[in-house]
């Protein structure tokens, strides 16, 4: 089964300014972009750098390829049945303004194409929303309109306690 899952935030910041964000990725106390409070630590091997070896709780990936400031991309290792990758990208628009942008694009197989649209797919939404208003936060000073995790969303995590 094909998942292609995109998430954006128009941001108004420049991109190098954005770039730091992404760059910060698994840097311990400094990563100002995976919201880590509530879904858990990111963490690697070394340095992110392609070659990384790690992801956060039972999702594990390896960075396949990264442009600092620029783009990154994670290709699964984990959990069984996620085969393709996950990406950020930072697409400038314009001197104040950039597009930052998550794309997963995966298929599933196994045991995967039941457990990805019951309840991946719901943690993988707003945990990236998470992030994106972490973003937002970091860049404007400012979160207008936070994301809201979704009844079932907090069901999930409820249970997985």
């Amino acid at each position: 089964m094909p998942v292609f899952n995109v998430h954006e935030r128009l941001l108004a910041a420049k991109a190098d300014e954005v770039g730091a964000l992404l760059d910060s990725l698994s840097d311990g106390a400094a990563d100002r972009l995976w919201p880590s409070r509530s879904w858990g630590t990111l963490e690697f091997d070394r340095p992110l750098s392609v070659g990384a070896v790690g992801g956060h709780g039972p999702v594990r990936y390896t960075v396949a390829a990264y442009v600092p400031g620029t783009w990154i991309r994670f290709t699964f290792t984990g959990p069984r049945g996620f085969h393709g990758f996950h990406e950020f990208a930072v697409l400038p628009l314009d001197e104040e303004h950039t597009l930052l942008r998550h794309t997963l694009a995966m298929r599933v197989t196994g045991l995967a194409r039941l457990t990805w649209p019951l309840a991946w797919r719901w943690g993988h939404d707003a945990c990236l929303e998470d992030s994106l208003d972490l973003a937002e936060r970091a860049t404007t000073g400012a979160l207008p309109r936070p994301a809201r995790w979704s009844r079932y969303v907090r069901l999930l995590r409820m249970l997985a306690r």
